[in-house]
């Protein structure tokens, strides 16, 4: 028989954008990229992690953006949080086909459609195993999904919050546009609040920094990237409380 792996990390939450699940080529979902990404979740799942994820909407639409164009930043910004409950929905299609026990908790009332989100609750379908997809945001305009990760990571008691990038972790400038730029194995948050690394938003990084919540940022892209994360490798970049 295989030995237990041995888990670093009980359960987590996991920040994944909606852009993890967009084409090359257009907006929306692209089913490969649904099928991947529920595979690498699935692997977790499989090993034993309680997990969490909060859901963006990228790749239909963000208010910020959406506002630019003219539109009413509040009606942009309901407009986006709608959208993750579309992408929830997708990734609880992925998982259940993988034969992955998942519900989905919403920030704001769809009857009918997912459960409105209960603490008490989410923290009972994390102990049965079950996935729990948060979606809505944090119900409110004018908040980040980012913010609603941090948020529901504190609340559900997860040991680590892991935001999902496309790039390799944090860099001293944007890895793409200067390819020589350094990549941190790990920051203080008081580092990323003085240097303005952008990693979150000023708001999650408060709520995490505020809680001892510890953050790592992370490709996605990289196959069996989240186990090699909660078995305790060193994967991306390491964001915690300074000693």
């Amino acid at each position: 028989m295989d030995k237990p792996v041995k888990l670093k990390y009980q359960r987590i939450l996991l920040k994944l954008s909606g852009e993890a699940l967009q084409s090359e080529e257009t907006l929306g979902i692209d089913p490969k990229k649904l099928s991947r990404v529920s595979e690498e979740i699935a692997n977790v799942v499989k090993l034993g992690v309680q997990l969490g994820i909060v859901i963006g909407a990228g790749n239909f639409i963000r208010g910020a953006d959406l506002s630019a164009t003219g539109f009413d930043r509040i009606t942009a910004d309901q407009m986006g949080m709608l959208a993750t409950i579309i992408n929830g929905l997708a990734i609880r299609d992925g998982l259940i086909k993988k034969s992955i026990p998942v519900e989905i908790m919403s920030a704001i009332a769809v009857p009918g459609l997912v459960d409105f989100f209960d603490r008490t609750k989410a923290k009972e379908h994390l102990q049965k195993g079950k996935v729990l997809l948060f979606v809505g945001g944090t119900g409110n305009p004018l908040v980040t999904t980012d913010t609603a990760a941090a948020l529901r990571g504190v609340e559900i008691g997860a040991d680590i919050l892991l935001k999902a990038t496309k790039v390799d972790g944090v860099f001293s400038a944007d890895p793409i546009k200067h390819p020589k730029s350094q990549r941190y194995t790990s920051l203080s948050y008081e580092d990323v609040l003085e240097q303005q690394l952008g990693v979150m938003d000023l708001n999650a990084i408060l709520i995490c920094k505020n809680n001892g919540l510890p953050l790592r940022v992370f490709n996605m892209n990289n196959p069996h990237a989240l186990q090699h994360i909660v078995q305790g490798d060193d994967v991306g970049t390491l964001i915690k409380s300074g000693e």
